[in-house]
């Protein structure tokens, strides 16, 4: 992979590396430049990711991490720190989704939820904040949905998790711009993802269901890591506190019937 690129220089880790949105992030990145640290809890399967940068000429190294664990954090950002000797970029991606009506849900099930996808964006953001810090800035990317836009049946948990990740994301940037980091927030839409197959569905299937938004297809995990690549890097560097959607158009407004 080619020295140079539009993160040259830069050391990134990526949560939710395994697979899917961070697995295509990781090796964009990497052929971008960066030195990266992965994490996630499939650690076969984050390993191989890390293995095939490795073996393209990359840089990169995998270690288990539950988001939801401060101790795990702590781990992985010393861990970075000492293969690569800083951090400047944390990508925010792991998440899990239920879909399960609002009577259904248990508490410890909503916890789960929101334990992943919003306490662990912020255990990360705190635990990067002094390596940043001592860059001189940095820049963090964290992962809502077009669920943390609107409500949907079935998903009490998720959206309120992703509308969470909005939120905690704007007071994080007006917090941490004085320091020269940088947060933003992507709200992936519907993406081809382990995560978003439905059982028992065909491309038929697949088709009709989002045939009917502005762009009539699933989008493609390069397409979400494409966008993380701009916020990650420089070409970003007046953007904070602010939402870009990968959706296809579906936040757009209701579909076509």
């Amino acid at each position: 992979m080619p020295a140079g690129g539009r993160l040259a220089g830069k050391v990134a880790l990526v949560t939710g590396a395994a697979r899917g949105i961070g697995a295509e992030i990781a090796r964009l990145f990497a052929a971008e430049g960066a030195a990266l640290w992965l994490g996630d809890r499939r650690d076969d399967a984050g390993a191989e990711v890390a293995d095939g940068i490795g073996a393209a000429g990359g840089r990169a190294a995998y270690g288990h991490l539950d988001v939801g664990s401060e101790s795990d954090w702590q781990r992985a950002v010393a861990d970075a720190l000492a293969r690569f000797g800083g951090l400047d970029v944390l990508i925010n991606n792991a998440g899990i989704l239920r879909v399960k009506p609002l009577a259904e849900t248990s508490a410890e099930e909503f916890r789960k939820v929101l334990e992943t996808n919003l306490v662990g964006p912020f255990l990360g953001m705190r635990a990067v904040q002094g390596a940043m810090q001592r860059r001189g800035g940095g820049s963090i990317v964290n992962f809502s949905s077009v669920q943390g836009l609107e409500g949907r049946e079935g998903m009490t948990a998720y959206s309120a998790s992703k509308f969470g990740v909005r939120g905690l994301a704007k007071s994080a940037a007006i917090e941490l711009g004085p320091l020269g980091i940088r947060v933003n927030t992507i709200l992936p839409g519907p993406t081809r993802t382990p995560m978003n197959e439905r059982a028992g569905w065909s491309d038929a299937d697949y088709a009709r269901a989002y045939g009917r938004y502005p762009l009539g297809r699933r989008g493609e995990p390069v397409e979400i890591a494409r966008l993380a690549l701009f916020l990650a890097s420089d070409e970003s560097s007046f953007c904070t506190g602010a939402d870009f959607a990968a959706d296809g158009g579906v936040s757009a407004g209701k579909p076509r019937d």
